[in-house]
């Protein structure tokens, strides 16, 4: 046994027990404890294995930076793969079950892979998958992805709540360890509105760990008064058990609670976690500092982990992690492990201490191996024993853990996310952040003071700093003394060569120092190479622990400073967020938003059957009493608006205001056909082309003065045409006086269409809508008998003479109820976008199922649409390459079976006759496919090569996918009033 609880002492509830299960065997632990604290004290030191090779692998830490303790929590949908033991609070019932391994943790198969590490070296995949070519997609990928990832994604929904919540604060405080205790008491007793922030759920940070005495008590008691104090006023936010993982611009800070993720069946009331965004107008980063692992063989064995570690599990979980532990440090912090153990009853079996020359003193007993250091280390699923080496002599030492203390890096990743590039400090051997300026400050341990009576002081003034900033006056905030510190100063030693043993500087990726000279040696010595070459500091651990040990022995190698290698690129997140989380609400039915047409409720009471059609919910078709089939009701509603008439709803087109006097040239650079001499009151169709000279969408424009224009999108493309404008305006020509609003929402727009829809809107327009008056392609607004102003457009998509009446939107159900009254003895019928489809396959209209990213407007029958007038405009000189005016490019054609009874669907692909299938084979595809009641057969658009040369050609429609072949007869794409006589009705 080596791990083990003390009978007395810590800070958790022993009066509470609580069990729990790991890898299927109960245990028991206390509130208060972490998942880890636990383990350790039930003698749990083997609690995973290694990525690569599968080592044994033990808890190294007690904080977020935990490389190798990550295990399965929960079960069912409730799994939640990778989760550090060291920050999982235990709670009772927790189930948790270690990760890569099978087909157990002690005995693992893949340990294999150590054996075989001399062919797995660093970027050995690089090298051993690239021969021979045909074993990539049957042998080596599968194999590879088999064996990618450390946990298993579950397949259950997750049953729980997300959300996510904004919050505003004067001062957002990071870390609620002493500075950043001492940092919110200041700021809230100026009152400043200030949130307190901290992943653990006790906020006290490194001083519940520590046995000294801070303003005349112990340092957990003086955390607990601090926290007491700024809970109590009003001007104070806790958020216990949220960490802070990225900084965004405008002092946007994001953030994770876990909210009910310390029980073993959350409340349904409230969401397991929740995702914050946190303006701030000043932040202080009080985010403490990771205590360096040494780098030596066999460092990675369980029971070595860090001295901070050691101290942290004793002093405040009451757990000793070994009866007989050994320290290696090269600084105080391993006398001071060593004066807690001491203190606690816990044997020191000795202090290995890398320096020379230093003061520090160690506990009465112990023994000190001056200018020693530890090459080795004995034991396999534990340390039982290390190899201590001073001036060419080794001797072995028998103990059952081992603390590792290599010095302090500043946490400063947050500061770095923007861009900046952390700073090497000679004095404080260790990088700290650059000057990031008023928003964000960085306190105590973050900014490199090593004591804590530095660290209380800093919290302190950085306050004043930010209170000062926002104008109020700075109170005295009385400093505690500190009592009982030891020296916190350490010497640079980043790494003990003289081992067989490997020695790891990614425990989590088995990235070891022989891994980064071969990194050296190949040409990948920048350190962002070295990263991808190595896999160091990759995956969830994301160097917290190990990179600036890797950066240091880069160094060394080189004969450089650490300042010459630098750093590799912080972003978010600091740490892993789950999914959920991030989804929030947005998920299920609920992970989009759903949008209504403000005529949602008219189509609803007229029987309407909605279709999602991206984030709309739009009217499909309108059935009727004795219609059996949705192809019946379509039909009748094709004929019937052939016949008599029909409104429909087209409320969810984009909708986009154009102004300014540069309006209209605005409109002639993005359109590929000319808009500057549209004269006002009339509309006009318009191609936007993609830079590289494929069509991007289309739609109408109208002028409704000499510096208003109205343009409609399609539904898909509204949002991204309205960026493709601002983007237009503000970057390639922001000399243009142009403005643009979104007014997709406001109006409300209805089709009128059929020969008899001017009979029918005459009934409610006040104005004279004649054909003299108001013919094809006019554009103005109107008065609706009762005094409403409307827009009125006469634009058809379905080859029968329509308009389409614009109205706010509270006011289109009322205007569609009188349209349909006025039509009644018409005939007019509601119709839906299965009719609207079918009308306009067959007047040969196309949709973004023809313009779908890869056609320009010759394919589809545009081209003299494509100006070449005007001076330029966007697609107009990548339209003239080879590929896009070659004389065999696809071409829109119509087709019909040439066996009438028959049928072929969208996506077939077009033969010749008696061609076998296959790529070369290939001359085209079908792009949109109806029954046509009007024609009574089936109809398509397909895109063929040389197709407008080909019209009268019989062509095969092969369809692998549904095993069918239909002979069709190519045709022109318009079926229906070829001459447009019924347009101008």
């Amino acid at each position: 046994m080596s791990g083990y609880r003390l009978s007395s002492g810590g800070l958790v509830n022993r009066a509470r027990t609580l069990s729990f299960t790991f890898d299927g065997q109960t245990y028991t632990g206390y509130e208060g404890d972490t998942l880890a604290s636990a383990l350790i004290a039930n003698d749990l030191l083997l609690v995973g294995r290694s990525f690569k090779y599968h080592r044994p692998r033990g808890i190294v830490t007690a904080g977020s930076a935990e490389p190798n303790a990550l295990v399965t929590i929960g079960k069912d949908g409730r799994t939640e793969p990778n989760t550090r033991a060291t920050v999982a609070e235990l709670y009772q019932g927790l189930e948790a079950n270690s990760q890569n391994r099978w087909p157990s943790l002690k005995y693992d198969v893949g340990s294999v892979n150590s054996l075989l590490s001399p062919f797995l070296s660093a970027g050995f995949y690089y090298k051993t998958f690239m021969w021979p070519k045909a074993f990539w997609e049957k042998l080596y990928e599968p194999i590879i992805r088999k064996a990618a990832g450390l946990g298993k994604t579950p397949f259950l929904p997750d049953p729980d709540r997300y959300e996510k919540a904004w919050a505003h604060c004067d001062l957002l405080v990071i870390g609620a360890g002493p500075a950043g205790l001492m940092a919110a008491r200041a700021a809230a007793r100026a009152g400043l509105r200030v949130i307190l922030a901290d992943e653990g759920f006790r906020l006290g940070g490194s001083l519940l760990s520590e046995r000294v005495t801070v303003g005349g008590v112990s340092a957990a008691d003086y955390a607990a008064s601090v926290v007491e104090e700024v809970k109590s006023l009003p001007n104070v936010t806790l958020m216990p058990r949220t960490t802070v993982f990225g900084w965004y611009d405008d002092n946007v800070f994001g953030a994770v609670e876990k909210v009910q993720k310390h029980v073993a069946q959350p409340s349904g009331e409230l969401p397991v976690e929740r995702v914050w965004r946190i303006v701030a107008k000043r932040a202080i980063l009080a985010s403490g500092a990771e205590e360096r692992p040494l780098v030596f063989g066999g460092n990675d064995k369980p029971g070595v982990m860090t001295s901070g570690a050691v101290r942290t599990y004793l002093n405040r979980y009451g757990v000793a992690a070994g009866q007989n532990v050994a320290i290696f440090t090269n600084g105080g912090a391993g006398y001071r492990t060593a004066a807690d153990l001491v203190a606690a009853g816990v044997g020191v079996a000795a202090i290995i201490d890398g320096r020379t020359h230093y003061n520090d003193v160690g506990p009465s007993g112990v023994r000190v191996i001056r200018g020693g250091s530890v090459i080795d280390t004995k034991g396999y699923y534990r340390v039982k024993g290390l190899i201590a080496e001073r001036m060419g002599h080794q001797e072995e030492i028998a103990c059952d853990a081992l603390a590792m203390s290599g010095g302090y890096s500043p946490i400063v990743h947050l500061a770095c996310q923007r861009g900046a590039k952390p700073i090497w400090s000679d004095e404080h051997q260790a990088f700290l952040a650059p000057d990031v300026g008023q928003g964000l400050r960085i306190a105590g341990s973050a900014a490199g003071h090593a004591s804590l009576a530095a660290v209380l002081r800093d919290g302190a003034d950085k306050a004043h700093e930010a209170i000062g900033d926002l104008g109020r006056l700075v109170g005295n905030v009385d400093v505690p003394q500190v009592e009982g510190e030891y020296d916190a100063s350490f010497a640079p030693l980043w790494y003990v060569p003289g081992a067989k043993s490997k020695a790891f500087v990614d425990f989590q990726n088995d990235v070891h120092v022989k891994d980064l000279s071969l990194a050296q040696r190949e040409a990948m010595g920048h350190v962002e190479h070295t990263k991808r070459y190595t896999t160091g500091g990759m995956a969830t651990d994301q160097g917290k622990l190990g990179n600036v040990a890797t950066i240091g022995i880069m160094a060394g190698m080189r004969g450089v400073s650490p300042a010459e290698i630098g750093t590799t690129t912080f972003r978010p997140f600091y740490t892993p967020v789950s999914f959920g989380a991030m989804a929030g609400t947005s998920r299920g039915e609920h992970s989009r938003p759903v949008r209504t047409s403000p005529l949602h409720g008219w189509a609803k009471k007229n029987g309407a059957v909605f279709v999602e059609s991206g984030l709309w919910y739009r009217s499909s078709w309108f059935p009727r009493d004795g219609e059996k089939t949705w192809r019946e009701a379509v039909d009748r509603e094709v004929l019937n608006i052939r016949a008599n008439a029909g409104i429909c709803d087209v409320s969810t087109l984009g909708k986009i205001e154009i102004f300014g006097k540069d309006a209209a040239e605005f409109l002639n650079r993005v359109y590929s056909n000319a808009f500057l001499k549209l004269p006002v009151g009339k509309a006009r169709y318009g191609l936007m082309l993609r830079e590289d000279g494929m069509i991007y969408d289309d739609g109408t424009t109208s002028r409704l003065s000499d510096e208003h224009f109205f343009m409609t999108t399609t539904t898909a493309y509204a949002g991204e045409v309205m960026t493709h404008l601002e983007f237009c305006a503000q970057v390639l020509w922001p000399d243009l006086d142009v403005r643009f609003v979104s007014s997709s929402d406001q109006w409300a727009q209805m089709s009128v269409a059929g020969p008899k829809a001017r009979i029918i809107l005459e009934q409610i327009i006040e104005d004279d809508i004649s054909d003299e008056a108001f013919p094809f392609l006019s554009a103005r607004e109107v008065l609706l008998k009762g005094g409403l102003k409307a827009r009125l457009f006469r634009i058809s998509f379905s080859g029968e003479l329509a308009f389409e009446v614009a109205v706010p939107a509270n006011y289109g159900e009322a205007v569609a109820d009188a349209i349909m009254a006025a039509g009644k003895p018409h005939g007019i019928c509601a119709y839906g976008v299965e009719a609207l489809n079918v009308l306009r396959i067959e007047k040969g209209f196309i949709t973004h199922s023809e313009i779908d990213g890869r056609t320009t407007p010759d394919d589809v029958g545009l081209g003299k649409m494509f100006s070449t007038q005007k001076p330029d405009f966007i697609g107009k000189r990548l339209s003239s390459r080879f590929g896009l005016t070659a004389a065999d490019r696809p071409q829109l054609v119509g087709l019909k079976p040439v066996d009438r009874d028959k049928s072929f669907a969208a996506g077939a692909h077009l033969l010749k006759e008696n061609i076998k299938p296959s790529t070369l084979n290939d001359q085209g595809w079908v792009s949109s496919v109806c029954h046509s009641p009007t024609l009574g057969h089936t109809i398509g658009l397909a895109f063929l090569k040389s197709g407008r040369e080909r019209l009268g050609e019989k062509i095969v429609v092969w369809d692998g996918l549904r095993g069918s072949e239909v002979l069709a007869e190519v045709v022109s794409p318009v079926f229906y009033d070829p001459d447009n006589k019924k347009l101008n009705l």
